[in-house]
Parts: structure tokens; C-alpha cells; sequence
């Protein structure tokens, strides 16, 4: 049961039943959503409406956590409280899960279970088994979720990344030994199933923009998702390589960082310069890397807009850059935003103006999707982690995939796996509730 994250992209938060019992994975935000669909109002940061689960906390067995974006981990720090259970997460994603419970004033107070590739945990009634992949963060995993009525496939967020900035490349055998385990479901990413072929390497990004940044004579502003650390190594080494120094400005990117050298994922010959020391450097040593790419109003981007950011002051012909892609829903604020750069001509550059690569997605194309059914041979696909277009055509990759059955439904419906299948329609009300205003 979706409780969030299909029909939409963002505030994931999946539950799996089995026997009286439920396992929750992931508990994820979305930022500036309205909390009804024709509410013109938006809350800063939203999640799913926890209701139907926190009500019988007593049956939730434990959470798992895939990994450590905001829309997979960001709520559980708000909401934990409703649930009281052990949460299950590996050591990175644990990082960053402790400083979030920091500032909650949940300090050692939540049961943080840290687990490795290949492990498996029993979790009530669930026997969970954790797979590595690549994606845009350390430490991503899929994972199999094993009952007496069937295993089911959950993949989190992924793609295909033979030279990933961080980690090992993608190891297909893992999954194509799935398919001798009889997989009742996979339940999959569909973020870019309208998209053809297969999403381009963090490594093709690092090239584009260090061939960006390297032609350019003036300050370099970087714009991305502050839980991008492959993308944030990437733009360490284009400082290196550019006689550039990288300085962080945003809280949360300081802390993803901070993270990621507590758990030996930031290399050590990379080093950020405080933000204060900018305003001392020549314009062609500047290499900032800000929040707020999706034109949030509180975050540095707009302040640098602004020019009220009180590290950083912007000239005529420096170069904002968005190193992120266009969330659905926000193209109206991100527009707006590199309007008011413009007016102060300040140039900006967005991954859809180049022709190099400065953006590339961390989740899978339709030829990825493809493989991964080969691969693994479920009987049931399960779209998940998209808008309702999303889900429509990963239902249809899978189908041309051969898997036999497919199930497309929306948050709140309930996807009976065994020993019969079918979807129950809006068995729960579901909604959204706002975190922060």
C-alpha cells in the first residue's frame, strides 16, 4: 500500500503487510506542494499523511530506508514519534538520518539498525535483503522482502552506472540471480520511463561541466540537490582541475558532506574552503555550490537573486548554473528565478539551454527498465516513484518486457500480491500534511 510517491514524484512512503504485521519503506518530503490538489497555497515542506499506519502503530513491524535523499528519509525525523519502531537503514544513510535527529531533539532516542550488502534482517514477519546499486548518493539499495506468501522486489532509486563518481559500478549479477528466486513483484522506479535508451554516467556530467566551468573567466555559482554527493565530489574535482576553490553555501549541503567524510565517501585530497572567504577571491577562483535549484524562496539561490546572501555578492556576466533537473510543478519558480539573474545580467544556464552534459538523472531509462526485467523475471510489475504518465509507460516497458501481469494504482490503494491479485481502490483516505510553513 502507497501511502506516497505513486501518482506523484516525491514523499515516498510504501507499506508492505504480511499476517497482522506492516514494514514500512522509506519516508520521504516534497517541497512547495499545496496540501489539497486545488489549493493554491503551498507548505515549504510536506509528506505523506502517516494516518492509516500510526494508527496501529503497534502491527509496524520496522522502517526501512533505501537511501539518503530527502524524498526517501526527509519526514521520518518529524514523524517517528507517531511510530516508535527500529529503523533499518546502512551506515551512510544512518549519518544523515543521527543529524536530522539532532535537530528534532531526538538524540539517541531512535533504534538505528545499520546493515551491509547481501545481509538480511528479520523484521517481524519480513525477512529483508539488502542489494547495491548506483545511483546519485552513497550507499543506495534495492532490497527483497521475503514472506510465506511470496518475495517481493523493491528497488528504490536507481540507474545504470558503469562509472559512477562514487562507488562501484553497476553489478548486474546480483539481479539476474533474482530471476531463480521466484519473484511475486518487482516494485520499480518509473521517474523516466517516458525517456528512451539509458540515463547518461555522473561521470559524462563531471565531463560537462568541467568543460562549463573550465572556459569560463568570472564567479561560478553551481545550483543542485544538496543530496547529490556524487555531484558535489564531481564539482570538487572540476575546482581542482580549474585552479577554482569549492565553498558550500546551505546548511544542508554543509551537513551531506560533513556525512560523507564521517563515512569515508568525500575524498580526502578535495578540500571546501569556508563561504566567508569568498568575497576575498579574484572572480576566477569562485566555485560555489548553493541550494535551491527548484526555485525554493528561502534557499540560497534566491538570496543570491536577491543579492542579499550574506557569503556571496553576484557581478554582471558571472554564470549561475542549474545542475538539476526540472521538477514537475516547479518550472514556473525556476523560470522566474533565472529571470531576476538576468535582470541584473547575471548569466544562467540550465541543463536544457547546452549542449554539454550539466544535469544527468539518477533514475533509470526505458532500455534500463528493460534490462532490469530481463534480469530478474518478476510476475507482477509494480510501477511506482512517478506521476500517473510515469506509471503508464513502465507499465507498458514491462509488459514488452514479457512480465506476465501488471498493477498501476495510486496512493492510498491496496495491491493484494497473494494469494490472488488485485487492486482495492482508495482503501484508505490518504493525503499530505505540511512539516514546515
Amino acid at each position: 500500500m502507497p501511502l506516497g510517491g505513486t501518482g506523484e514524484i516525491g514523499m515516498n512512503m510504501n507499506l508492505y503487510g504480511h499476517d497482522g504485521q506492516w514494514l514500512m519503506v522509506d519516508c520521504g518530503v516534497s517541497f512547495n506542494e499545496p496540501l489539497t490538489p486545488n489549493d493554491l497555497r503551498t507548505s515549504e515542506i510536506v509528506c505523506a499523511d502517516p494516518r492509516f499506519i500510526s494508527e496501529q502503530k503497534e502491527r509496524l513491524a520496522g522502517i526501512v530506508i533505501t537511501h539518503a535523499h530527502e524524498d526517501h528519509v526527509g519526514a521520518l525525523p518529524f514523524l517517528w514519534r507517531r511510530f516508535k519502531c527500529p529503523v533499518y537503514t546502512t551506515a551512510f544513510t544512518a549519518e544523515v538520518l543521527r543529524r536530522k535527529l539532532v535537530q528534532v531533539g531526538l538524540t539517541n532516542q531512535v533504534p538505528i539498525i545499520e546493515v551491509k550488502d547481501n545481509e538480511t534482517k528479520k523484521i517481524g514477519v519480513f525477512n529483508v535483503k539488502w542489494l547495491g546499486l548506483t545511483h546519485s548518493v552513497p550507499e543506495p539499495y534495492a532490497m527483497t522482502i521475503d514472506t510465506p506468501a511470496g518475495k517481493i522486489f523493491h528497488t528504490g532509486d536507481w540507474k545504470i552506472d558503469k562509472t559512477p563518481i562514487l562507488g562501484d559500478g553497476f553489478s548486474p549479477s546480483g539481479f539476474k540471480a533474482l530471476a531463480k528466486e521466484n519473484i511475486l513483484a518487482m516494485v520499480c522506479d518509473s521517474t523516466n520511463a517516458l525517456k528512451d535508451g539509458f540515463s547518461p554516467s555522473e561521470s559524462d556530467c563531471y565531463q560537462g561541466l568541467l568543460k562549463t566551468i573550465e572556459a569560463e573567466k568570472n564567479r561560478v555559482v553551481v545550483g543542485c540537490f544538496s543530496s547529490n554527493v556524487a555531484r558535489l565530489v564531481a564539482l570538487g574535482q572540476v575546482a581542482k582541475e580549474t585552479g577554482r576553490y569549492l565553498a558550500l553555501i546551505g546548511r544542508s549541503l554543509t551537513n551531506m558532506v560533513s556525512a560523507a567524510r564521517a563515512t569515508g565517501h568525500w575524498p580526502d585530497d578535495l578540500p571546501i574552503i569556508d563561504a566567508a572567504h569568498l568575497g576575498y577571491l579574484p572572480r576566477e577562483e569562485v566555485l560555489a555550490v548553493v541550494t535551491g535549484s527548484q526555485g525554493e524562496p528561502r534557499a540560497t539561490l534566491n538570496r543570491l537573486a536577491a543579492d542579499n546572501c550574506f557569503d556571496l555578492s553576484l557581478e554582471a556576466d558571472d554564470l549561475v548554473i542549474f545542475s538539476s533537473m526540472r521538477i514537475p510543478g516547479n518550472e514556473h519558480a525556476i523560470d522566474r528565478l533565472a529571470e531576476q539573474f538576468k535582470g541584473r545580467k547575471i548569466r544562467t544556464l540550465q541543463a536544457h539551454e547546452t549542449d554539454l552534459t550539466i544535469h544527468v538523472s539518477g533514475h533509470p531509462c526505458r532500455e534500463e527498465l528493460k534490462q532490469l526485467y530481463t534480469w530478474v523475471q518478476p510476475q507482477l510489475a509494480i510501477p511506482v516513484h512517478g506521476e500517473p504518465q510515469h506509471l503508464d509507460a513502465h507499465a507498458e516497458v514491462a509488459k514488452l518486457s514479457h512480465v506476465p501481469d501488471q498493477l498501476i494504482g495510486r496512493n492510498g490503494d491496496l495491491y493484494q500480491l497473494a494469494p490472488n491479485v488485485s487492486i482495492r481502490r482508495q482503501q484508505v483516505k490518504v493525503g499530505r500534511i505540511a512539516l514546515l510553513r
